[in-house]
């Protein structure tokens, strides 16, 4: 059984990094192989990871739904193909990007066959680590499901804040099969986090930790290096570490 963490948060706090930094973490620990999925619609999870990606999931979605499946080859067979395609292969990681969402037209056949071989693969994980689209779309959608942990992103901003208590307060509405919510306050810059507590504790979901801002994250960022690649002993990389020891057996 594959423990799986998600994350999700508002659009530029940091989620795609720390999902690349839970990556980096277990394949550091032992823990590989990891696969790491790409749901954002607007994937960049393999920078982070320093991989190129050719195809993705919602290309053979719009090439089945559009009947260009090759003749004498049948639907299920074309899928699977697809899938061992979109996958990219590292060093003690794998990652499948999901992709664009379906446009106008029924999905439904290929959403189907998608689904029950993602689970197979899924299955040779022992852990996944899942990077979601910015806001709530990804758990609206019922994307999100069946996960272990999920790192709920914000920085000390109050929108971004907000944010990460609406995405809580809708994933347990939805009763999509999360087993822990936590959130995880990044880029803070020396601010007084307690100062925050109330309006956390207000909405209830436990805060696992913070990261502070570091000046080398963001020119690793700024020049196209892949994130996965930080010292150990980069604080941003630390103060990650610290907080996976807590919920990673």
């Amino acid at each position: 059984m594959s423990f799986t963490i998600a994350l999700a948060g508002k659009g530029g706090t940091g989620k795609t990094t720390l999902a690349g930094l839970a990556v980096k973490y277990l394949v550091s620990h032992d823990k590989a192989p990891v696969l790491a999925v790409d749901a954002d619609a607007n994937a960049n999870f393999n920078e982070v990871l320093g991989v190129n990606v050719a195809e993705t999931l919602g290309d053979a979605r719009e090439q089945m739904k559009k009947g260009q499946v090759p003749s004498g080859m049948t639907k299920d067979i074309f899928i699977s193909m697809k899938l061992e395609e979109a996958v990219v292969e590292a060093d003690g990681f794998d990652l499948i990007v999901m992709g664009q969402p379906e446009g106008p037209g029924c999905y439904c056949a290929a959403n189907s066959l998608l689904t029950g071989f993602l689970e197979k693969l899924t299955n040779n994980y022992p852990y996944i680590v899942m990077d979601n689209e910015a806001g709530m779309e990804h758990i609206s959608r019922l994307t999100t499901k069946n996960v272990d942990i999920l790192l709920i992103v914000s920085d000390t901003s109050r929108r971004g804040l907000t944010a990460a208590a609406r995405i809580n307060t809708l994933a347990k509405e939805l009763n999509i099969g999360v087993g822990k919510s936590f959130l995880v306050i990044n880029q803070t810059k020396g601010e007084n986090v307690s100062s925050l507590m109330d309006f956390i504790k207000e909405d209830g979901v436990e805060l696992l930790g913070t990261i502070p801002e570091d000046e080398t994250v963001y020119e690793y960022d700024l020049h196209g290096r892949p994130t996965i690649t930080l010292p150990d002993e980069n604080p941003a990389v630390k103060a990650a570490f610290d907080m996976f020891d807590q919920i990673i057996n």
